[in-house]
């Protein structure tokens, strides 16, 4: 298991634009965090920050005292994440066996190897061999949720990321996802760091949750107490995601 401490992190584009403005969360070893916030207030690019993807123009990342900075244990800072991307981004062209064996065979090992690892993973997310030579057109997008994920615990990480986990699902189908990601950070005994707009992915799967608002993290807390956390930001985010959920429901 790994910790995630974000030191006053900062991120400005050529624009001049500043979307993250001092975000400064500590997220513990085996925590299931989650960061909520309306659609572009920064949770993305947070990731992509912690993923150095973007370079920080000042603060900080460390993933166990490692900092995103330093090139030279690069290699080592980035080994510890896999991430479940929001588009799922399995590859077309290949199978979903060999799309989960692709990671692995990053890793150095045999194909015979790899391919006892995949049908592990893909078993253990819920699919089976009836699927393993068809590709990603030819299942249902949660079938490819399910192989995204396998993809992405294949590689035994430390640290797994969750980017909008149950976006383009239909509810039945994201409860089942929720429900397999909840299972499998708690099996693997992981650090998850979830970011969404979707309160009730929250309340499903965090230990503790952020609010990321205009560049800066307002509130962190169990999502049981939002609706009376003191913060109005917070509180109106509460109420309108429920008001959102009742009218979907209705």
């Amino acid at each position: 298991m790994s910790n995630i401490v974000f030191d006053n992190v900062k991120k400005s584009f050529d624009s001049g634009l500043q979307v993250l403005k001092g975000v400064s969360l500590t997220v513990s070893k085996g925590e299931s965090h989650i960061i909520l916030g309306r659609s572009g207030c920064g949770k993305s690019v947070l990731l992509k920050c912690l993923l150095s993807i973007f370079e920080l123009s000042d603060g900080d990342i460390f993933v166990d005292g490692i900092s995103v900075r330093d090139k030279k244990r690069r290699h080592e800072y980035m080994r510890k994440f896999s991430i479940l991307f929001q588009g799922n981004a399995l590859f077309d062209s290949m199978t979903i066996l060999e799309n989960v064996m692709f990671g692995i065979k990053q890793l150095g090992k045999k194909t015979a190897e790899c391919k006892d690892i995949a049908k592990e993973k893909l078993e253990a997310v819920g699919l089976d061999k009836t699927v393993f030579d068809l590709y990603p057109a030819e299942i249902s997008g949660g079938m490819q949720k399910r192989a995204a994920l396998a993809r992405a615990i294949a590689i035994e990480p430390e640290i797994l990321l969750f980017d909008e986990p149950t976006s383009g699902l239909d509810p039945i189908t994201g409860g089942m996802i929720c429900n397999l990601l909840r299972d499998t950070v708690r099996k693997l005994n992981v650090t998850a760091l979830t970011i969404t707009h979707d309160l009730k992915v929250a309340e499903f799967l965090a230990d503790r949750a952020s609010v990321l608002n205009e560049g800066n993290i307002v509130w962190t807390g169990h999502t049981k107490d939002m609706k009376n956390c003191g913060n109005d930001f917070v509180e109106d985010f509460y109420r309108a995601s429920n008001v959102i959920l009742d009218k979907k429901l209705n």
